[in-house]
């Protein structure tokens, strides 16, 4: 399936509604719903907040109360067949006296799929499925891809000269970039439930991995990889004032009394397998991640951290951020490792967009091969 598929005007309503929780309702999905009277006219519209709040559905039949009767309900994922922090939607729905249901896509989740659908028909509400499917899985990206793969969602973010440089030759780095595109960055950690970055990226920059950004928003999980236990006990990941934790993987090379010293500076320290050649096995560190239910990771981290991503396959999506200096030399690139000997043989990735930030140029690519598995076929997310 490619492209983006049009969905009807109620429906593009809903997704519109869904979008105003984009900051609020990790690790739970954004969804908007619509309800129509028996005449098709608006009588109700609820999108959901934030975790343990009211579902979109709720919301919107609560407003439109008894005119729901013998209506239509858009919604952008399929209402919910099971008590968590909320009762069923479906339950909802049914005792509204909804006649129609339309929903833009089925519930990702392969343990609940369907679930919510059956329940509405066996009540006699007739269900339509697909209407702005397309829109609706790009909408909920990192949620489509923890349901489906058991993982988060990563981002990586790098900042370089025009001749592809992150930093001179003896590291300085600040700033390649100038305010808008700084700006962005705090965006995208806003939008991110966790950040990461490599044991080297804490050792040269001491960042403190907050975000910064104008809006109202929450300081995303700080994320450090340390094989062998070098990240120092009073960096500032731990002692900036923030309520967002600190987890450091590393390996069972790293010695006990480091781990018991960053344990005591407020950080949690995460054993993972270690490959042939002693660094982390990513995939495990992001199954730890989405245990803990964190939907996306955005790494910022150095040429050693992107490379092993990306050689992995467990990196989604690229943002480069280009500032209109050159640097030259043997100064250190966005990707490291041994890379490729034959263009066959490199990543390849879709452009999404280019756009101006100021003085500095933002290109916005997707790595090709991210697939996510829809009722119409396969979606490029």
């Amino acid at each position: 399936m490619e492209g983006v598929h049009l969905s009807s005007p109620m429906m593009e309503r809903a997704l519109r509604l869904a979008r105003r929780g984009r900051y609020t309702t990790s690790p739970n999905p954004m969804v908007g719903a619509v309800v129509t009277d028996k005449d098709g006219i608006l009588v109700g519209e609820g999108y959901h907040k934030r975790p343990g709040g009211p579902h979109a559905e709720v919301g919107a039949l609560a407003q439109a109360g008894s005119r729901a009767q013998g209506g239509t309900l858009y919604v952008t994922l399929e209402p919910c067949n099971h008590t968590g922090r909320t009762p069923p939607c479906t339950d909802a729905i049914i005792s509204a006296g909804i006649a129609h249901v339309v929903i833009a896509m089925k519930d990702p989740n392969p343990e609940v799929k369907g679930g919510g659908i059956e329940r509405l028909q066996a009540s006699g509400i007739t269900v339509t499925v697909g209407d702005g499917e397309a829109e609706a899985a790009l909408l909920n990206k990192f949620f489509v891809t923890w349901s489906q793969q058991r993982r988060p969602f990563v981002t990586l973010k790098a900042a370089m000269s025009l001749d592809g440089k992150v930093a001179t030759k003896t590291g300085d780095s600040k700033y390649i970039t100038h305010a808008k595109a700084l700006a962005f960055t705090h965006t995208l950690r806003r939008q991110h439930d966790a950040i990461l970055v490599g044991v080297n990226t804490i050792l040269a920059d001491d960042p403190a991995l907050t975000y910064r950004g104008q809006s109202p928003g929450s300081d995303p999980v700080r994320i450090v990889l340390d094989s062998h236990g070098r990240t120092p006990p009073d960096a500032r990941i731990f002692s900036v004032s923030s309520t967002a934790p600190t987890l450091v993987f590393t390996t069972n090379q790293a010695p006990e009394p480091w781990q018991r010293e960053i344990f005591s500076a407020g950080g949690e320290v995460i054993e993972v397998p270690a490959d042939p050649h002693g660094t982390l096995d990513l995939a495990e560190v992001l199954h730890e991640c989405a245990q803990r239910h964190l939907l996306s990771v955005l790494v910022e981290g150095g040429p050693t951290v992107h490379a092993a991503f990306i050689a992995a396959g467990l990196a989604d999506e690229w943002y480069s951020f280009i500032g209109p200096l050159i640097i030259g030399g043997e100064a250190p690139t966005p990707v490291g490792g041994p890379g490729v000997s034959a263009l066959s043989d490199a990543w390849q990735l879709r452009p999404l967009s280019v756009r101006r930030l100021g003085p500095d140029v933002l290109i916005h690519a997707q790595f090709l091969g991210r697939d996510v598995d829809l009722e119409g076929g396969l979606l490029h997310v």
